[in-house]
C-alpha cells in the first residue's frame, strides 16, 4: 500500500480523504492557496505546501506545480478529490509520465466521458439507452438552432465538458434560445475552457437516479446501490438519498448492470458514477458518467457500510475489489443535505462572510458531518460556497428524514447567510416525505419551501430582549456592586418605576421595546402588547417562559448583531442606537450587486432607455453567472463598473433615472 499520497484539492473533500488515508497508515501531503493558508485541510495533513495565489487558476488548477510538489515531497500517488483537476485528462497523463499513480480512472476513460457528446456516442454503441437530442461536432449557431427545432421544447443546453450545473440552461422556446446559448457558452468557457454544447430533450417529470460503480485493474466491476439526486436547484444537487425510493428490485438490477456495462465499455478503473434520468413510466436514459468520487458518496457509504475512499486507494494500488456483486449488501436509508453559504430567498445567490459562530450536531452512528471549515473561517468568493455535508442514517426512510430534520435544527451558523432554514423546510415537506420526487421539485413546491419564520416578530423580539438583557447581566455581575440598588437593572428608582428602553432593527424597521425588570422576571412592552418573561442564559442557550409558554433557543450576540436559532429557523436583528449611521440605500431605480463577484459584461450604455426586467449586467460569482436586471423602466444615467472588475455585495452598479409613467399618462 502507498506510504504517502498528495491530495490535489481543498476543503471538505481534502479533509475526507485525509481521514481515511491516515486511518490506513498513509501520510498525507496537502496543497494550499494563499486564501487557504490556515484552512482545516492544511492543519489535518502531515505536511502542506503553498501552491499559489487565491484564484484556482493560479493554484489548485496548476497541474505542473502540483506534480512538482508531489515529487518533491516523496508522494507516490495523487488523489484529485472532485472538481478542479479530478476529470482532467492531461493531468492524469502527466501523473503517469512522472511515475505518480493517479487515484482515479485511466486518462482514456476520462477522455471518453469528459465530452458529454462523445460519451453519448460510446454509450449508444454499448447499447445504453439515451435521451433524444443532439451531440454532434458541428457547433455553429445555425446548426444548433436547427437541432433545437428537431429536438423540441423544452430542451436543455448543456456544456459538453461541464458539471455541477455550470454551462447549463433550460430553454422553453426558440425565442429564448439565442440568449440562453450565448450565456451557456460563456459560462462553459469560463469554467471548462470549452464552449461546445449538446442539446437534450428536457423531460418534464424526470427523476435523477445515479449508480455508484467500481472497477478494478483486472476488469471486474460492481455497483453499490443507487442514489436519488432529484432535488436540485439550478441543476445542482441539494439533497440526495440512498436507496432511491420507489424503485423495484428489477429496475435497480437493470440500472446497476447497465451502469457496470457502461463503465466496462471504456475500460474503467476506480470509483465512478453513471447518472440516469428516470421517467415516470419506469424507463431510464443515460445522462452522463462522472469519472471521480461524487460529492454525495457518503449516503452510499452509510447504507453499504463501505469506505469508498479506502476502495479507491486499494484499487489504485492494484488490489482486487473488496467485494463481489453478490456480497454487496444495503441496510437502512441515508440522506445528505449540502449546507451552502447562499441566500435561497434571492434565487440561491452565493454568499460570503466569516463563520463567526458555528455549532454542529453531535456525530454518531446516525449523524455524520463532512466539512472543511471550523468556526472563524471565511467563506470567500474564490471557491464553491459549500460549508459542509450533513449525512444521516436510520432503519427506514421516514426515520432518516426525522433524523435529518432534527440534525438541521442543531446546525447553527452566524456570520454568513446559509440555506439551513430552506433545507429544514425541504426535508420536512410532506411531498418529500411522500417521495413525490422530480428534478422540478423545488419549483413545484415553492410555497412549502420558502416559508415565513416560525417565530412571529413580537415573540422573537421578546426573546431577543431576554437574550440581550441576560447577556448584559452576566457580563456586569463581575464588575457591579451587588449591594447598590443603582447598579441593578430592575425597576428600582427613587419615587418612580424605570422602564428600560431597547431598540432592535429588523429588515430595516426599528422596533422600540420597554422593559421593566422585577426580581427574577421582566415585563416587556412591544407595540402596545405586554409580555411576561422569565429568562436564563447559559453560554449560547436561552431558556425562556413567555406568558406561560416555555421555549428554548440558541443565539449568538456579536457586538450589536444578534442571531437567534429556533427549530431550523433564524431570527436576525441589530441592537439599534440613535447615534448609529447607516449607509444610504442605492437611489430609486439603482442597480446594486447582490453578492461579491466580478463583472462579466455590461449590456447598457449611459443614455440607453431600458425596460423593467431587461438584463443590464452579468456577474460571475462562485463560477456561476447571474443576470442583473433593470428594476423599472428608465434611462441609464451612470455606470460605475466595467467588465472584469471585482465588486462587493451591495455596490451600486448602474444608476437609472426611472420613467414617471403616471406623469406621462397625465400629460
Amino acid at each position: 500500500m502507498f506510504s504517502k499520497i498528495l491530495i490535489a484539492n481543498r476543503g471538505e473533500i481534502a479533509c475526507r480523504i485525509i481521514q481515511t488515508a491516515q486511518r490506513m497508515g498513509i501520510r498525507c501531503v496537502a496543497v494550499y492557496s494563499d486564501a487557504d493558508a490556515n484552512a482545516h485541510h492544511v492543519a489535518l495533513a502531515d505536511e502542506a505546501f503553498r501552491i499559489g495565489p487565491a484564484p484556482s487558476s493560479q493554484s489548485y488548477l496548476r497541474a505542473e506545480k502540483i506534480i512538482e510538489i508531489a515529487k518533491k515531497s516523496g508522494a507516490q500517488a495523487i488523489h484529485p478529490g472532485y472538481g478542479f483537476l479530478s476529470e482532467n485528462t492531461d493531468f492524469a497523463e502527466a501523473c503517469e509520465a512522472n511515475n505518480l499513480v493517479f487515484i482515479g480512472p485511466p486518462s482514456s476513460a476520462i477522455a471518453s466521458m469528459g465530452s458529454k457528446s462523445a460519451a453519448k456516442v460510446i454509450m449508444d454503441k454499448a447499447g445504453v439507452p439515451l435521451v433524444p437530442g443532439y451531440h454532434g461536432d458541428d457547433q455553429t449557431p445555425e446548426t444548433l438552432r436547427i437541432e433545437a427545432e428537431k429536438c423540441g421544447f423544452p430542451l436543455l443546453l448543456k456544456a459538453v465538458a461541464g458539471g455541477g450545473g455550470k454551462g447549463m440552461r433550460v430553454v422553453e422556446s426558440m425565442g429564448e434560445f439565442d440568449e440562453a446559448l450565448a450565456a451557456a457558452k460563456r459560462e462553459a468557457t469560463n469554467a471548462f475552457g470549452n464552449p461546445d454544447m449538446l442539446i437534450e430533450r428536457y423531460l418534464t417529470q424526470p427523476r435523477h437516479v445515479e449508480i455508484q460503480v467500481f472497477c478494478d485493474q483486472k476488469g471486474h466491476g460492481v455497483y453499490l446501490a443507487e442514489r436519488d439526486c432529484s432535488v436540485q436547484r439550478r441543476h445542482q444537487k441539494v439533497l440526495e438519498e440512498a436507496p432511491a425510493p420507489g424503485l423495484s428490485d428489477e429496475t435497480r438490477k437493470a440500472m446497476g448492470e447497465t451502469a457496470v456495462k457502461a463503465a466496462q465499455a471504456i475500460n474503467y478503473v476506480g470509483a465512478g458514477t453513471v447518472e440516469f434520468l428516470y421517467d415516470v413510466d419506469g424507463s431510464f436514459f443515460f445522462m452522463e458518467m462522472n469519472t471521480r468520487l461524487q460529492v454525495e458518496h457518503p449516503v452510499t457509504e452509510m447504507v453499504t457500510g463501505q469506505d469508498l475512499v479506502e476502495w479507491q486507494l486499494k484499487v489504485a494500488w492494484g488490489d482486487p475489489l473488496p467485494l463481489e456483486q453478490s456480497q454487496v449488501r444495503t441496510r437502512g436509508h441515508a440522506l445528505e443535505a449540502r449546507i451552502y453559504a447562499e441566500d435561497p430567498d434571492q434565487d440561491f445567490l452565493p454568499a460570503t462572510g466569516n463563520l463567526r459562530y458555528l455549532s454542529t450536531p453531535d456525530e454518531s452512528a446516525h449523524v455524520r458531518v463532512d466539512t472543511g471549515v471550523v468556526e472563524g473561517d471565511d467563506i470567500s468568493i474564490h471557491y464553491d460556497p459549500m460549508i459542509a455535508k450533513l449525512i444521516v442514517w436510520d432503519e427506514t426512510r421516514d426515520q432518516a428524514i426525522n433524523r435529518m430534520v432534527q440534525a438541521l435544527e442543531h446546525y447553527r451558523i452566524a456570520g454568513v447567510k446559509t440555506n439551513i432554514r430552506f433545507l429544514h423546510a425541504l426535508a420536512d415537506a410532506q411531498p418529500f416525505r411522500e417521495a413525490d420526487l422530480t428534478t422540478g421539485f423545488i419549483e413545484d413546491h415553492r410555497d412549502l419551501l420558502f416559508t415565513k419564520s416560525k417565530l412571529d416578530t413580537h415573540k422573537a423580539l421578546v426573546l431577543a430582549a431576554g437574550f440581550v438583557l441576560e447577556a448584559r447581566k452576566s457580563r456586569e455581575s463581575v464588575s457591579t456592586d451587588p449591594w447598590s440598588p443603582f447598579g441593578r437593572r430592575n425597576s428600582w428608582r427613587l419615587n418612580s418605576e424605570y422602564a428600560q428602553p431597547l431598540q432592535f432593527q429588523v429588515d430595516g424597521d426599528i422596533h422600540e421595546l420597554k422593559i421593566i425588570e422585577r426580581d427574577d422576571h421582566y415585563r416587556v412592552f412591544v407595540n402596545g402588547s405586554v409580555y411576561n418573561l422569565t429568562a436564563k442564559l447559559e453560554d449560547d442557550y436561552l431558556q425562556a417562559v413567555i406568558n406561560g409558554h416555555r421555549i428554548s433557543i440558541h443565539g449568538n450576540l456579536h457586538h450589536d448583531q444578534l442571531v437567534l436559532f429556533y427549530e431550523g429557523d433564524t431570527f436576525q436583528c441589530t441592537l439599534y442606537q440613535e447615534n448609529y449611521t447607516f449607509e444610504d440605500m442605492p437611489p430609486e431605480g439603482g442597480l446594486s450587486a447582490p453578492m461579491n463577484g466580478s463583472i462579466v459584461t455590461v449590456q447598457a450604455k449611459v443614455g440607453n432607455t431600458v425596460t423593467a426586467g431587461q438584463t443590464l449586467v452579468i456577474m460571475e460569482a462562485m463560477k456561476m453567472e447571474h443576470a442583473i436586471k433593470a428594476p423599472a423602466d428608465g434611462v441609464v444615467s451612470e455606470i460605475f463598473f466595467s467588465e472584469g472588475e471585482q465588486v462587493s455585495d451591495g455596490a451600486e452598479l448602474i444608476a437609472i433615472e426611472v420613467t414617471d409613467k403616471s406623469a406621462e399618462e397625465a400629460g
